[in-house]
C-alpha cells in the first residue's frame, strides 16, 4: 500500500503529516517543532525560501 502524506503550506506556518497505520502524526523539523515558519525573502538579488 502506497504512503499518504498530508503538506499544509500556510501562509504562516507549514507542517508535513503522515498516516502512520490509522493514525496521522505530523513531523518534527530539525528543531523538534510540528511547525516551520513559511519564509521568502529576497536579499542582493537572491532569493531565500
Amino acid at each position: 500500500m502506497g504512503k499518504i502524506i498530508g503538506i499544509d503550506l500556510g501562509t504562516t506556518n507549514s507542517c508535513v503529516a503522515v498516516l502512520d497505520g490509522d493514525t496521522p502524526r505530523i513531523l518534527e523539523n530539525a528543531e523538534g517543532e510540528r511547525t516551520t515558519a513559511s519564509v521568502i525573502a529576497y536579499t542582493d538579488g537572491e532569493t531565500l525560501v
